[in-house]
């Protein structure tokens, strides 16, 4: 498919979970950080929680990977839809809300709060799906590529370079003062990359995300990556009805690559 009349000029890509897996990263850092300070021989760990440290699965790690994930979704859903809530960056709900849930899950005191700080930045550092890199190559070559994250701008230049991402342009939604999905971040970006809404196109592995894009008149691509959709079944079955998704990736085609050829971009070109 090619995006015309008019054409497409410029991809907006969401980040967590469509660019890069938070899940395996987050939870493999939890889960060394954990081994790290159980081993270390310097560390003054509260008997009761070295005893429930000990006793955590790396399946448990997921659930508080995934919990801590479940918080920056809602904090940014509800400062998105009142602009009464004072401003935070997602650096600060990142630090705020692990140190509370490293509370509800008794694990005080398993960190210092140094290292609770260098754990949090840890949404800095994740890895990118195996297709991300070449993928974005190739767009780059026919398009303007743009990050459209709720994550900070320091945090979303720091995966760029971690996960070799090649953006064109780094937006955040810090820059338009509210959060996805309020339409001030999509016709922020439109306006600021010198775009018309309908010559932009939003890339995201979250369905929510593409129909608040698609209400600002942007085209929309749909990248289907592992366990990242919140809609269930019958959602997703909506979705194809509602006619929101003007490209849909499925989880087994090969992620932004596929973007790349159903845009007409010969990939293996180069």
């Amino acid at each position: 498919m090619s995006f015309t009349d008019p054409p497409a000029r410029a991809l907006l890509f969401d980040v967590f979970g469509t660019c890069v897996d938070w899940r395996s990263t987050v939870t493999n850092g939890l889960a060394d950080a954990c081994h790290v300070a159980l081993n270390s021989p310097t560390s003054s760990i509260p008997s009761a929680v070295r005893l429930r440290a000990t006793g955590l699965t790396s399946e448990d790690w997921g659930k508080l990977a995934q919990e801590w994930r479940n918080t920056y979704k809602q904090f940014t859903k509800a400062l998105a839809s009142d602009s009464s809530i004072p401003w935070k960056s997602v650096d600060h709900h990142h630090l705020d809300a692990l140190g509370e849930l490293l509370t509800a899950w008794q694990l005080e005191g398993l960190w210092t709060p140094e290292e609770v700080h260098d754990l949090s930045l840890i949404w800095h550092r994740l890895n990118p799906w195996p297709d991300s890199s070449a993928g974005i190559a190739a767009l780059c070559t026919k398009f303007q590529t743009c990050t459209l994250s709720n994550g900070n701008l320091s945090l979303l230049q720091d995966l760029k370079k971690h996960a070799n991402l090649d953006f064109t342009h780094v937006f955040s939604a810090e820059l338009f003062n509210s959060y996805k999905p309020s339409p001030a971040v999509y016709l922020g970006a439109a306006e600021k990359l010198g775009c018309a809404p309908a010559e932009c196109v939003m890339v995201a592995a979250h369905l929510a995300d593409l129909k608040a894009a698609k209400a600002c008149g942007f085209r929309t691509v749909y990248v289907e990556r592992p366990l990242e959709e919140d809609w269930d079944a019958h959602g997703v079955r909506d979705a194809h009805l509602q006619g929101f998704v003007d490209v849909w990736v499925s989880v087994d085609e090969d992620g932004f690559v596929a973007v790349a050829r159903k845009l007409g971009i010969d990939v293996n070109a180069g």
